[in-house]
């Protein structure tokens, strides 16, 4: 089997996932400097937010990820300005990971598994790599890594949340983004390699039984 690169250089994301996380650190820390104001707090989000969204797109990032990321900063904002909780602003964080690993499990109870439906779409391939059995099915076991990693970071942000830690949620936020992304995207390679058959030509080249372009 030939894979001439892992999910973590297909998928990038590590940029991404370190950048989603200063506004965060941003709401902490003026929340803390501020005498736990939520306005100091959300401010100090907004404007990293903006700083971060600026910076990505001089390097030439897509506009529209870069952009929704911001406004799920300002939603995150917006929520806890209206409440007053300062725990609030990770609510968006608690949904969204819910919805991820409801998302990612039902995808691949339709046989529709989220993974390759994201790497298909990076490589250009629409749903042809559904027509290979192989690939289909170790995407759905992949998947379900994907499923555990948003399980483990609601099963971490809910308790936190519900009790209120402000500073918890700041330093969960950190330590559940960009280093337990990377050890997703290992341990999925790993799985996708090792459920793939021998001699199959990899994630770039379905098995469909049609004569495909180079890639």
């Amino acid at each position: 089997m030939a894979q001439p690169e892992s999910l973590a250089e297909l998928l990038g994301g590590r940029r991404a996932a370190i950048d989603a996380t200063l506004p965060a650190v941003g709401f902490v820390t003026g929340w803390l400097i501020s005498g736990h104001s939520v306005w100091a707090g959300a401010g100090a989000a907004i404007v990293v937010g903006l700083a971060v969204c600026g910076w990505r797109l001089r390097r030439g990032d897509r506009p529209r990820a870069v952009l929704i990321g911001l406004l799920g900063v300002c939603v995150a904002a917006v929520i806890a300005l209206r409440t007053g909780n300062a725990a609030d602003f990770f609510l968006v964080q608690v949904f969204s990971n819910a919805a991820s690993a409801l998302l990612f499990a039902i995808s691949v109870v339709l046989r529709r598994p989220l993974l390759g439906v994201i790497v298909g779409a990076v490589l250009g391939q629409r749903t042809r790599w559904r027509r290979d059995p192989a690939l289909l099915r170790s995407y759905s076991l992949a998947s379900w890594v994907w499923v555990l990693q948003y399980a483990l970071r609601v099963a971490v942000f809910l308790p936190l949340y519900l009790a209120d830690q402000v500073v918890a949620l700041g330093v969960a936020r950190v330590v559940l983004s960009w280093p337990l992304v990377a050890g997703c995207l290992a341990v999925s390679w790993w799985v996708i390699r090792r459920t793939l058959p021998a001699g199959h030509p990899g994630l770039r080249h379905p098995v469909t039984g049609e004569v495909s372009p180079a890639a």
